[in-house]
């Protein structure tokens, strides 16, 4: 049976992508991309990609009922509308940051307080590879942050195997395209600007860093540096472990059995750590249009030190790609419909 589905902010970098994954998804079907400033455009005017669907954007002061919606817009915007979002269908899948914490007191700390308090126990964290529970038949899901999903993704094994714990030293150094500003952009944002660069931002106090204490319970010193790339998120993090499997100390043999464990039975996980030819650690460039992750390790024995790696395309494992991957698993569907693209090589800038 085909499920119809709408996309709210359908002409933003995320909006286009999801747009991309639900035109060729084989159980969905789009009846409805809405934006402001684009209102009676077609989709290819914004997304040159999607030229072949026929498809306008509408105002989204008046919403079609439908199985799903997604909502791609900035933050804010979901959670001051989100009785309007659930009026009229069976899931709302938001990829902002509106639902991804669990309390009302956390987003008074890490933003400008919440809106709708009363639904985010109604909301799911979105990562699938951090569990399903809580994704079937929820009645919202939260896309993760791009930042806090390539973090998670790297630190995620060390965690379960008893590696680290919650009082190890763990830092966190992402690398990220300028996709990540949005399709508004700012000053910062414009090539003039941001050619040529690695430049930090945010260096303390990222709000990401609120969905790792959620999801990890675990408190990552994070900083960002924007480069020269368009797509794509790389986390390299330091961790000394020091957690109740790690008091002999952590060899590479420890860590080839964590990262398996942890996603051996992911489908859009791949390990990469250390092995032969030109790629030999996670690179975003590998996954350039993908919802894969590549995820990686090194060891340093003179200092104990262990580097965990994760690279995703931010727009896609990052955002549009995670957020199909959940709506999929929530409605019981074959997980990796719609997500089958492996990537390219060889292939310029991502």
């Amino acid at each position: 049976m085909t499920l119809s589905v709408s996309v709210i902010g359908g002409s933003g970098f995320a909006g286009g992508e999801l747009l991309r994954l639900l035109s060729s998804h084989p159980e969905f079907e789009i009846v409805e991309a809405t934006s402001r400033e684009h209102e009676h455009r077609t989709v290819g005017h914004v997304h040159p990609n999607l030229r072949d669907l026929d498809l306008r954007f509408s105002e989204p002061a008046s919403l079609e009922p439908v199985d799903v919606r997604f909502a791609a817009t900035p933050h804010g915007v979901t959670m001051a509308n989100v009785e309007a979002y659930l009026d009229g269908t069976d899931l709302l899948v938001d990829l902002s940051a509106d639902f991804r914490l669990e309390s009302e007191t956390a987003y008074d700390e890490w933003y400008d307080g919440h809106d709708a308090p009363a639904y985010l126990d109604a909301a799911t964290y979105a990562l699938p590879e951090l569990g399903h529970e809580g994704l079937v038949e929820a009645e919202i899901i939260a896309s993760g942050g791009c930042n806090a999903t390539a973090t998670l993704l790297a630190l995620k094994p060390l965690v379960d195997a008893d590696l680290l714990s919650p009082d190890d030293c763990v830092v966190a150094d992402l690398k990220v395209g300028s996709s990540e500003g949005g399709a508004a952009g700012s000053a910062a944002a414009s090539h003039p600007e941001r050619s040529g660069v690695v430049r930090p931002y945010a260096p303390t106090g990222h709000r990401h860093e609120a969905e790792l204490l959620d999801q990890l319970d675990l408190p990552v010193d994070f900083t960002v540096h924007a480069v020269e790339m368009v797509r794509g998120a790389a986390a390299t993090c330091h961790v000394y472990p020091d957690g109740p499997a790690a008091t002999e100390g952590v060899d590479t043999a420890d860590l080839w059995g964590a990262y398996r464990d942890a996603y051996e039975d992911e489908p859009f996980v791949r390990l990469v750590a250390g092995g032969g030819g030109v790629y030999r650690y996670p690179e975003p460039k590998s996954v350039a249009g993908t919802n894969l992750a590549e995820v990686g390790f090194a060891t340093d024995p003179e200092s104990d030190r262990v580097v965990a790696f994760a690279a995703i395309d931010n727009v896609m494992k990052g955002a549009a790609g995670q957020a199909v991957h959940a709506a999929n698993i929530s409605l019981g569907l074959d997980e990796t419909a719609g997500l089958g693209f492996q990537g390219l090589h060889p292939v310029g800038s991502p």
